[in-house]
Parts: C-alpha cells; structure tokens; sequence
C-alpha cells in the first residue's frame, strides 16, 4: 500500500470521475475543490450547489443524526472511491541505501585505500629476480616457499573485515527503521476517534474513517479527516498547524463550517460529516506536495535525522512528526503569551524550536569524548607512521649504506604500505566506532522494554534525559488518582448527607432539577455503560467528572437516559463548554412557554460567587447572601474538600423569552444563579502511586503536585500521596498566590522571585495552564543550584502543550490524554500511572550506566592496544598486533560488547542514587581508575610476552620477522592473551560504582553469557584455524591454558583495583574531568551556536578576569579620583573604551557619559554573568549613591 505513488491515487481517482462516483452525488474532486474554501464563501457554495449540510449528507447517502449503516461493502466502496484514511509513507531506506551509508565512514575508508594497496602491491613481482640480494634487508625472506604469494592475504583479510563491520553497521541501522516504524505505527493505532454508525457513538482508529461518515469532535480532538459542521456548540479551532495563524477561529454551521484535518479542537464540541480522507484532505494535499519534494531533499541531507525522517504512517498523529523532522517550526506550538509581552515571547518561541533539537545531555558528553578520543588517536597513528618510515629509512640507507634502486622500488613501497596499515590499525582502534553503536543499541533496547513497562517512547533521546531528572510535575486527576469519580457527598436543601441519601429524603423538586440539570448540562457523549465482566464496576466513558454526576443520578434511582431522548443534542439552545478560563459549563435549553433555562455546574467556589439564591429544605429558593457563602464554604466545601473531594456545585437560571437575553453577553448571563445542590465527588488515590513518590524522592527527584482543583483537595491527595509530610517545610499556593509572589508591579514574572518560590513548592492548586508553563519555565531557567534542574511534567489536556514541551521530558497520558497533549509529548503513559514514570527514570539510569560499563570497557583496549601497537612499531617495526587482528578485536569489543552491556536489565538499586547531573563527567574517578589500573596490568603482561615470552616458553622468537613471513607462535601467544584479557575484564566492566560482585545478576542477561561465550568459540576457531590471514600459529593445550589464566587475573586484578579507595588518588578526579570540557550552561552553546576550542575558551576566560579585574581597579580609582577632584567621568571613559577595545569577547561594555557610568560586562561572553551597574538608576545625574554598588563591595 504504501509503497503506491501518488500519481497512481491520481490516475485511479481520474478514473471514477467518469460514473459520478458510482452512484455518490458528489465525485471527489468536487469535495475537494469545496473543501478549499472558507467562511461564506465555503456557505453560499454549500447552500447553492448541494442544499446545505443536509444536502451534502444526502449526495454522501449518509444521515446527519444516526450516521452510516456500516455495511462493509458500503465502507469498502467508500473507500475505493474516496480514498482511504491513510498517507502512505515514505519508503524505507533500503538495505543497500544502508550500506553504502556505512561505507562513507572515513576510517573505514582509509583501511578500504590501504587494503587495495597493499593487494595490488602484493601481485606486483619486481622484474629480475637478482635485485632481492641488493635491496639489503628489505628483501629478507620475501621468496621464502612461495610465500610471497600469501602477499595478497593481508589486504584481503582487511577489506573482509571492513566488509563485516560495514554489514553490522548497515543491519544495525535497519532494524533501528524498523524499530521507529513499528513504534509510530503503534502510535498510529493508538488514535482512535469517535463516529456515530448506525445510530451508536462508536470509537474507530483513524484509518477506518471514511468520506461520508459522522464524525463527534470535542474538546483537545486532533482532527483526523476534512469535514463539514453539521452542528456546534462554542467551537474554536487552532488551525496554526496549516495557516501559521495562532488566533483561534470560531466554527459555527451557518458562518464557517470548514473543519480541516490536522487541526485542534481548542474548545467547545460537535459533530462534522467527513469529507475528505488521506491524500485528499488538505493535509494529505500538502504532505503530497512534501512527497514530490523529499526526492531532491533528500540527495541534500543524506544522513538527516536518524533514518526517523519523514515516517509519517497514516493518520495525523504522523503529521507532525514529519513535519518536525523537516525542520519545519510551523508546527511548534507557541508557549501562552506570558505576561511579560512581545519581546519575551519573540524568544520564548526561539527556543521552543530550538529545545526539541538540542542535544541530550548525554549526547553532548559523548559527543565531546569522541572527538577528544579521536584527536588523540590520529597524533599517535601519525606519530607511529613518522617512526616507523624514518627508523626503516635510516636503518636501510643510512646505516646500511643501500642506494635506492629502481627495482627495490616496489619492495620498498610495500614496506611503506605495510607501515600505513598498522598507522591506520592504530587510529581504528584508538576510535571508539563502537558509541554512537552501544547508545544506539542500549535506546533502542530500553525503548523496546519500555513499551512492557508503559511507557511508549516518541524521542529516543527522552528515554536517557529521564534518568538525569531532579523534578517531575505532575497532574493530579489520572495520573496519581484513579480517575474513577464517584460522588460521595451532597449537600442539598440546607442539609449535608455525608453519604448518598434516598431520594426520598430530598425535597421532589429539587430532585427534578438535579436529575434535569446533570443529564442535560453534560456532554451527551459522556454515558455509564454496564461493567464488561460481571461483578465489575460500571464503565465510565468519556469526561469523568460528568461520570461522577451521572453516576449520582444513578444513584438516586433515576436514569439520565430518558432525559436526553427528550430533548436531544440538536434541541439544545446555546452550549457555554468547559474551558480552562471558565472553569464551569452551561447549557441554555427552550422550554415549552418559550422561556429559557441555563443549567449551570462547575468548581464550587466558581460557581457560588455567581448565585444569588440557593433552593432551601422544601425546593423553593431563597436569598443566598455573601454571608450565607461564607458560612456555606466553611461548613461543606472546606471539610468536603479536607477529605480530598473535589466539589462540584450545580446551579441553574431561568430567562423570560422577550426580550431574548443577548447570549454572548456571557458575564451577564452567568451571575444571578440559584444554586441546586453541591456535590463532593471522590477521585481515589492509586495503591500504587505513594510506594512510586517514595521511590523518587529516594533517587533524589522532587515530586511536585500541579492541579487545577481547590486548594484544600488538592492538600488531602498530596498528603495522601506521600508528597507533602505534615510538619515538613513545605509550600502548598493556589496559582493567585503563586502569580503575585512571581510577578513584580508591572505584572511580569521574575526570575529571581520564582527562585523563592519553586525550591519550598510542593502544590499548586488551582492553576492555570500558563502557571504551569511559567513553573516549569521557572524551575528549568533557574541558576540557583550548582546543576541545571531537568525537568518532566506529566499532562493530559489540550492547554498543557507547552508545558509539555518546555519541560526536559514531556509525559501524555495514553488513555485520558488529547491528541493535542500526545503530540507535544515525548512519552506517553499508556496506563496513565505514575508509578511508570518511576520505570522510566529506572530505564533512563539503566541507559546512562551501560552506556558508561561500555566505555569503561572499550577505552581500556583502546589504551592498551594503542600502547602496544605504538610501543611495538617504535621498538621492533612491526606491531605485535596485526591489522586483521585489531580488527577483530575492534569488531568483537565493538559490536559484541556494546551489545552485551547495553541490554543490562535495569535493577532497584539505580534508583538509590541521586541523579548525575548535566555537568558530572561521563567517566567517573572509580571508571578511570579501572580503565587506568586494567590497563596497566594488561600492558605489563603483554610486554613481557612480547620481550620475554620466547623464554618462557621455550620458542623461537617472532620479533623483526621479514615481510611476508609466516606467523609465529610467539604473536599468536600474545593476540590470543590480549583477547582473553579483554573477555574477562568485560565482566568487570559490568559494575562502574567500585562492587566487588561483578558476577552479581549475570544471568538474568542471558544476551551477555551468549556474547561472552560465542567470542570465545570465535577465538578458538581463530587461533586455531586462522592461519596466514589472522597471522596465527595454531596453539597446543598447555599454552592455551597458560592464555586463559593470564585472562582469568583480569578478574582477581579487579578486586584489587576495587580495594584502592578513590580518595588516594587525588589525580584521578581530574582525568575524569577530561570530557567535560568545561560543560558551558547548555542554553549558551546553542544560543552562541559556534565550538570555541577549549584552550581558547581557557585562554578567553583568562582574558576576561583579567580585564574584568583591571576595570574593577579602573574604576574604583576613577571614583576616588571624582570624588577628590568633584570633576566628571569623561576622561576615564575613553580610557576604558580603549581597554575593551582589545578584549575579542566584547566582555565590557561602557556607556559613558558626564552624569555616569554603567559598567555592565554583556552577556555576549559564553562565560561571564556578572553585571556590575555603577549607578542606580540611569537617570540619576549625581554619582553618590553608586557607593554601595558592587565595586565598593567586592
């Protein structure tokens, strides 16, 4: 399916233009030409050419009310017809694409230069066969045996294994595609929408919709399809996402019915009969476009984005994906407009874009390392060339005296190649190729394991920022309770029944209007199914507050069901729909006299300011007087809400029919209500969630509670929850308190008041969504700690975008949470539990920690081999370790390792510690302790073999051998040693923390054992078999033994190494320092977006301390100096002016002029912050009161 071009939709589409779309009323290029309109001009044409919606439903052979009968060759003619709801993806990388990628890499391509070389080298046989005696040694033992046509062995050996590294790099990218693909068509699945088929409200996943079906939108609905409004209650849709406008358009049947796929329902409901599916919608339109593009784009950018690009499967859930992936920031949400106006949100906007393709900050770590690790690997092989050419050509024709003879030229040419090759076996492996594979590897595993633990990861990266966090922000509805409402409480008729009462007990007519009020003033798609097991509790479908209430009709043995029949959706008046500004719903409904009623409900204290009468103990209403309201919030709603309810208050108004009230004065006909009753409903807390909160506040993350309900609720469920412990200092504000302790006089928020805010803060109740946007902003841009805060927040509704996106890492919940939530997120809970997030943090720890066992592992072999080959040319012209051989070796540490320490299962012990950090290095003082002390005993070994080790063993020695000769056993003794090393220090590469155990749990990773024991049957295979391509001498039992014990002292080595405590070794603390590279605040590197080599930021930090320090005495003379002589300050301004001159970084600016001096060093410096202001005010014309500025001070 997806792999059908466009112009094959096309041509298919042309096609069935012909019959009028087979008996449809409209063809599809009609729809699609209507559905480019908009406004009255999209009206006049639905009223001229179809007859209105009706029209258009009856061509489409379809029912506004009762929808299609869902006969599934109806469905499937649809479908053939108007397309289906799917746009097909991009085509994958193929397998080929993949390898022809992995053969870009430059070092493999050196060895590929090298390898052919020395092949065509090898077949060259210089002409003459006397010239052998006067090329002096270089010739020794060429001709042995026909052994000079083993030449071509070496080369072939090389590009064999570059061949294998290039298949492994290639397979390991497919399934990595594979992966993602498999992932966002789970994400695709899990969108479903809710249709109306023969006359029941269905949920369908998106792809089943099709052209003709009718569609219920509501509240933070993504849109999945075109459509036209058959009816609406207070719409307003965000169509940024296709016009970039970000002002939300009001939908109404009769003035702009066009709704448009891809676009976000921000308020208020209806029901839309879908037009256009898949490539036809608008959205298809423009992906189409897209398609036809990405061919040249992609010829551009080869290796974009990860092979992630443009996977958009069907649906829209993909839409944005693409677009995000094609750099595109149209689709950015754009965080609330905060308070502090145009200019803030200019660069609130910058970073939005910006922050999703920041690094994470384990990718900067590595990142960093790699290139350090690189850079030392290419001086060492360059240096190991140098040396060995020169020694050659000294020993040749200096010391021995041999002219350069044309003949001997291919010899000598051969003995250069031969140097290269061990040059550039030296540099690969001083790389670490194996990284970005072991981070891939280790994300993708724990991504996949993830998805048993809840938690289905839309960024890779997310996964191992997690494990960094030190504050999660968490809603409370769903995500710690249950989200089960049941009401437990009322109060009704001055009387407050503490459990459900008999409806004989409640005055009739206020029952009536009760059951009335709630059926009616609640969205008709919300219902109380019957429990799908018996024995179970009731399903509750759709908002589950409105549950709650129904659920309490229900209980008062009446049924809401009746009420609804009577005065359908399409009777309703006038529907004011729950929003985040509101905090209530109202519904306006006509009765028979032609009057109108308003039932109202909503949060209690919202409500009751707006009521003037409340219905007393009979049902007749009397005056409810502010003093009544007081009493009223301390007698029910405080104690109701002490219990941890949350208190609903359900009111209503009647209006006389002349004159009609003028609806959209909403101020007005919200007030003057008459309270009916109010309702304490129950959320209950999750078993599980208290033990999750105690485990993160164990691992060090602070749990914050952000909720829009009532103050006191929201204090009884943190309690409850374990978030807050009475008698501990912490701070519990609603968001008014909240914003007037931020704020300064002029309304905007500041940083430094936040700062007094969040660290104390555990609740914030009643909040908007901007709070939480400015909470999280807060927390993250705050400097007062030693480390950034990383930050998640948890979120479910539409308004929590851009927290969602602000924050470090964003969770949406899967089951409660909107479209518009998932989109913004990087996780999404599938089981809406907050006990996942506590696995996530496990994951992201467990990611960070292989991550690190994998370097531990991979630099120690590195050091070790480039020592050896390095010390090993220098000293005998040969690298003890050949090339073909630190291949595999390179190959199995690489490939095997990464493979076999990224799938450690995470354990509880990771959540004991407190989080890394951003700027902790990624190799702590205990790793390069090890790497250092495993090192050391490697080298002292292999040293020994290699200059003693014919002694020991009683063989000829393999030292200065001839080119081409055959392979000795000494060598073989030493790679076989080397490897077996390597084998056993894998195991200690499993503990980073200094454990004595490194067996511990070793077998709940069956994939290690299998990696550990398969390298060693290779090995064998190897040794033994190898021969002339591996340069091996196969070994007899008593040498191998000898081999596997020299291995197995890597083991007992490491509990030595683990004895030395880390305090000894003082020096340590700064080779672990070494990737940090002076981490920058990270916002810093992006904002000034160019890599200053470190020496020269040393160099310019040196700079401005200096300068800074010659201001600072500049201009404490310059006062002393005024003062005495009571003249200006001109003098000295220029005097400055010069000095800062000479500064590259800009660090100090000078305004200068007669009355005063602000002195401020501009933050253009990555590094310095400081801000010395030497005058108060700008306007002050005198100089005294900068006395006690900073410079007085300091």
């Amino acid at each position: 399916m997806g792999d059908m071009s466009n112009s094959d939709f096309y041509a298919k589409n042309q096609r069935n233009e012909g019959n009028h779309a087979a008996g449809f009323g409209c063809s599809l290029m009609e729809l699609r030409s209507l559905m480019e309109l908009r406004g009255t001009e999209a009206v006049v044409k639905l009223q001229e050419d179809y007859g209105g919606v009706e029209g258009l439903c009856k061509r489409l052979k379809t029912s506004p009310t009762e929808g299609l009968a869902g006969a599934q060759l109806d469905l499937d003619k649809r479908k053939e017809i108007f397309g289906k709801n799917l746009i097909p993806p991009k085509k994958p990388k193929t397998f080929l694409q993949l390898v022809w990628e992995a053969l870009q890499d430059v070092t493999l391509i050196i060895l590929e230069i090298a390898a052919l070389i020395s092949l065509g080298l090898s077949f060259y046989h210089p002409p003459g066969e006397t010239g052998g005696e006067s090329c002096g040694t270089a010739a020794g033992g060429v001709e042995d045996e026909g052994e000079a046509d083993a030449g071509w062995i070496e080369g072939a050996a090389i590009l064999l294994s570059v061949v294998c590294v290039v298949l492994v790099t290639a397979f390991n990218d497919w399934s990595k595609e594979k992966q993602f693909r498999g992932l966002q068509s789970r994400i695709e699945q899990e969108q479903k929408f809710q249709v109306v088929r023969g006359s029941q409200v269905i949920q369908l996943p998106v792809a089943d919709i099709v052209v003709g079906d009718i569609a219920q939108i509501k509240y933070g609905d993504l849109l999945p399809a075109d459509g036209v409004l058959i009816q609406g209650n207070d719409l307003k849709i965000d169509e940024s996402s296709l016009t970039g406008e970000s002002d939300h358009v009001k939908k109404s049947a009769d003035k702009d019915p066009m709704l448009l796929s891809g676009t976000h329902v921000m308020e208020g409901s209806g029901r839309m009969v879908v037009t256009a599916v898949g490539v036809n919608s608008q959205t298809g339109i423009i992906f189409t476009l897209l398609g036809a593009g990405t061919e040249e784009e992609e010829k551009k950018e080869k290796k974009a984005t990860d092979g992630a690009a443009g996977i958009n499967a069907p649906g829209s859930a993909s839409l944005i994906n693409v677009k995000k992936q094609t750099g595109a920031a149209a689709m950015e949400m754009q965080p609330l407009k905060s308070a502090e106006g145009g200019e803030a949100d200019e660069k609130e906007r910058k970073k939005v874009s910006v922050s999703k393709k920041e690094k994470s900050v384990l990718q900067g770590k590595l990142t960093k390392l790699a290139v350090q690790i690189g850079k030392a690997g290419l001086l060492m092989s360059a240096i190991t060339v140098i040396i060995l050419v020169l020694y050659f050509a000294i020993d040749t024709f200096v010391m021995q005296k041999h002219p350069w003879m044309p003949e001997c030229t291919p010899i000598y040419v051969q003995y250069f190649v031969k140097f290269f090759i061990i040059g550039v076996t030296v540099l690969v492996v001083a790389v670490p190729e194996g990284l970005p594979l072991a981070v891939t590897i280790s994300l993708a595993y724990s991504v996949k394991k993830m998805m048993k633990d809840n938690n289905l990861v839309r960024h890779l990266d997310a996964c191992e920022t997690m494990g960094n966090a030190t504050a999660i922000c968490s809603d409370k509805t769903g995500t710690l309770t249950t989200n089960r409402m049941t009401a437990v409480q009322c109060y009704v008729g001055d009387v407050h029944y503490k459990e459900i009462p008999d409806p004989g007990v409640l005055p009739p007519k206020s029952l009536e209007l009760l059951i009335n009020a709630i059926s009616i003033n609640s969205a008709y798609t919300t219902k109380i199914l019957p429990p799908d097991k018996e024995g179970g509790l009731p399903k509750q479908v759709g908002n589950k507050t409105e549950c709650g209430l129904l659920g309490l009709v229900l209980e008062l043995k009446r049924d809401y069901q009746p009420i609804r029949n009577q005065i359908p959706e399409e009777k309703l008046y006038k529907v004011y729909t729950f929003n985040s500004v509101r905090k209530s719903m109202s519904t306006v409904i006509k009765l028979p006299d032609g009057s109108f009623r308003m039932y109202s409900k909503g949060a209690s204290e919202i409500v009751l300011k707006k009521c003037s009468h409340i219905l007393n103990e009979v049902g007749e209403s009397r005056v409810f007087r502010p003093r009544d309201k007081d009493e009223m919030v301390k007698k029910v709603i405080e104690p109701m809400a002490c219990d941890g309810l949350r208190t609903i208050c359900v009111a209503y108004r009647d209006f006389s029919s002349d004159p009609e009230p003028n609806w959209d004065e909403e101020n007005n006909i919200l007030s003057d209500l008459t309270a009916i009753c109010v309702v304490g409903i129950e959320d209950p807390v999750r078993p599980e969630v208290p033990d999750a909160i105690q485990k993160c506040q164990r691992a060090g993350i602070t749990v914050r509670m952000v909720t829009g309900d009532n103050i006191n609720t929201a204090r009884a469920i943190a309690i409850k929850c374990g978030i807050i412990h009475p008698g501990e200092d912490f701070l519990c504000i609603d968001g008014k308190e909240f914003n007037r302790r931020i704020r300064n006089e002029k309304g905007e928020v500041e940083q430094e008041r936040i700062d007094k805010v969040w660290p104390k803060l555990r609740v914030l109740a009643r909040s908007s969504p901007t709070d939480k946007h400015t909470l999280v902003k807060g927390i993250i841009d705050s400097t007062m700690a030693d480390q950034r805060q990383v930050v998640a927040v948890t979120g479910d509704g539409t308004n929590d975008g851009p927290a969602l996106k602000k924050a470090d890492v964003g969770f949406a919940m899967g089951i409660a949470g909107t479209d518009v939530a998932k989109e913004a997120s990087d996780i999404i809970l599938t089981d809406d539990n907050f006990s996942s997030i506590v696995k996530a943090v496990m994951w992201g720890r467990n990611v960070y920690d292989s991550i690190s066992k994998f370097l531990q592992f991979q630099l120690t072999v590195n050091v070790v081999a480039v020592i050896v080959a390095f010390t090993g040319a220098c000293i005998t012209q040969d690298s003890p370790l050949k090339a073909v051989q630190m291949l595999w070796v390179n190959l199995i540490m690489d490939t095997f390792a990464s493979l076999a320490l990224a799938t450690e299962p995470p354990t509880e012990s990771l959540l004991k510690r407190k989080p890394y950090g951003r700027n902790k290095p990624l190799i702590s003082s205990t790793m390069t302790k090890n790497i250092l002390g495993h090192g050391v005993y490697q080298l002292v070994i292999i040293f020994t073999l290699l200059f003693v080790g014919e002694q020991i063993f009683d063989i000829d020695s393999g030292r200065n051998a001839p080119l081409h000769s055959p392979p000795s056993e000494h060598y073989t003794i030493i790679f076989n040693t080397f490897v077996m090393m390597q084998l056993f220090n894998e195991i200690n590469a499993r503990k980073i923390h200094g454990e004595r155990n490194v067996f511990d749990g070793i077998f709940r990773n069956p994939i290690f054992c299998s990696i550990v024991f398969g390298t060693f049957a290779v090995q064998i295979v190897i040794v033994q078999f190898g021969g002339k391509p591996f340069s091996c001498q196969p070994l007899d039992l008593e040498k191998w033994m000898w081999c596997v014990f020299l291995g197995l002292g890597e083991l007992v080595w490491g509990q030595v190494i683990a004895t030395i405590p880390n305090s000894r070794l003082r020096f340590l603390r700064r080779a672990g320092q070494l990737t940090q590279k002076d981490e920058l605040p990270e916002e810093d590197v992006n904002e000034e977006n160019e890599e200053i080599d470190h020496a020269e930021r040393e160099l310019r930090r040196g700079q401005i301390l200096w300068f800074r320090g010659l201001n600072r005495i500049q201009t404490q003379i310059e006062v002393v100096n005024t003062f005495k002589s009571g003249t200006s300050f001109q003098g000295a301004g220029a005097l400055r002016r010069q000095s800062s001159t000479t500064s590259q970084t800009q660090d100090v600016t000078n305004v200068s002029s007669p009355s005063h001096v602000s002195l401020s060093n501009a933050l253009s410096s990555p590094t310095s912050t400081t801000v010395v202001s030497l005058s108060p005010s700008a306007h002050s014309p005198s100089i005294t009161p900068s006395l006690n500025s900073p410079i007085f001070t300091s």
